[in-house]
């Protein structure tokens, strides 16, 4: 049967930016991180260079724990990975700092616009991304090479990728514990970094919400560094300087607590923006007061110099918190996320439902039957 034109109106159609990921943003990313990528790469090779020299002069204190690296030729798979991972830290910390001026109260300047800082935000991102696997990629290697004194290939290539890529898998040492805190950070830097490119699916405010706990991978990685990190393994100068680095990052957070871009994330948002509020009040001022808490107790860290490193005179310590300490923690961040989510979600539905013509406007007197 025909219809006239214009008789029947076709269904609307679901949005091409609301059906898929957004490829086309990952991809000008992608080419944007090109530049920061290159220059990782050039700034990884300087770390290695500078590790094998240290190993060549003797001034290494990673052979003073494990003698058996002291040829750097035969275990350069090994340096390599330790290359990676100081570059991934760096660039974990530069891009939480754009991180935390983009959202915060940003300096003036036109080189520092939101814009600007977005963009550097989320290609230094990638690049940290690609950085950690790198980081564990090498690390796979070396565990492949170390296992072949012993089994086959087949056992060799199975044990370090659950070793390296399984968490909890790594079950000797201090690794027991670090290699799990590490992992948790780089699979944790994947949901969190790619959820801007499911905006459109998801909707902008859960994005949001979820990106606020992209600064637990940073905290991860750090907790990863200090634990095992052999250069920084001891007392000293160059452990106290990582620790007095993540002081730059509690300020900021602080600040940008105190302070942030969106109205919405204030402690008294106002008008219509009251409904995006994806944390209660109470939860935004414990916030506030852990990260308070957190630039203290940094300062005393620094200022004491009692840091958590060892002495070259003290038996090995045992590896700290328990794993089962990190899992449960873990749970308790999964709950809190999803919590998040599901507040945000019902908000941004109760704020785009239809009132009914029965249903008084926000802001509207009542009506004398609803007294």
């Amino acid at each position: 049967m025909a219809h006239s034109s214009g008789s029947v109106k076709p269904p609307p159609r679901r949005t091409q930016e609301g059906a898929r990921f957004d490829w086309s943003a990952l991809r000008a990313d992608l080419r944007g991180a090109l530049p920061d990528a290159s220059l990782a790469l050039v700034v990884t090779g300087l770390i290695y260079w500078l590790l094998y020299v240290r190993i060549d002069n003797g001034t290494s204190v990673t052979i003073k724990i494990m003698p058996m690296l002291e040829d750097a030729d035969a275990f350069w798979m090994y340096w390599m990975c330790q290359a990676f991972g100081w570059s991934a830290m760096l660039w974990a910390y530069v891009t939480v700092i754009f991180g935390l001026l983009r959202s915060g109260p940003r300096p003036g300047g036109k080189w520092l616009s939101a814009a600007r800082l977005e963009k550097w935000h989320r290609t230094t991102s990638l690049t940290t991304i690609g950085l950690m696997f790198m980081h564990a990629f090498f690390f796979l290697t070396e565990q492949i090479r170390t296992n072949q004194d012993q089994w086959p290939l087949g056992r060799s290539v199975w044990t370090a990728f659950v070793d390296v890529f399984v968490p909890g898998g790594y079950a000797t040492g201090t690794g027991r514990v670090a290699v799990l805190v590490g992992l948790l950070a780089f699979y944790l830097a994947i949901p969190l970094g790619f959820a801007f490119y499911l905006r459109h699916r998801t909707g902008s405010r859960v994005w949001l919400a979820l990106h606020r706990f992209a600064i637990v991978v940073y905290i991860l990685s750090a907790w990863h560094t200090l634990l095992y990190s052999t250069q920084g393994w001891y007392d000293g100068p160059f452990r106290t300087m990582l620790w007095a680095l993540q002081l730059p990052i509690a300020v900021l957070l602080l600040v940008r607590l105190m302070a942030p871009a969106r109205p919405s994330e204030r402690l008294k948002p106002r008008g219509p923006r009251h409904r995006d509020i994806a944390l209660p009040i109470s939860a935004r001022v414990f916030g506030r007061i852990v990260a308070a808490a957190a630039v203290l107790g940094l300062v005393a860290v620094i200022g004491t110099g009692v840091d958590g490193g060892r002495s070259p005179e003290d038996a090995p310590l045992a590896p700290w918190p328990d794993k089962s300490v990190i899992w449960a923690g873990l749970a308790l961040f999964t709950l809190v996320v999803a919590a998040t989510v599901i507040r945000v979600r019902r908000r941004t539905t109760a704020a785009t439902r239809p009132r009914t013509s029965e249903e008084p406007s926000p802001g509207s007197a009542p009506r004398p039957q609803d007294l």
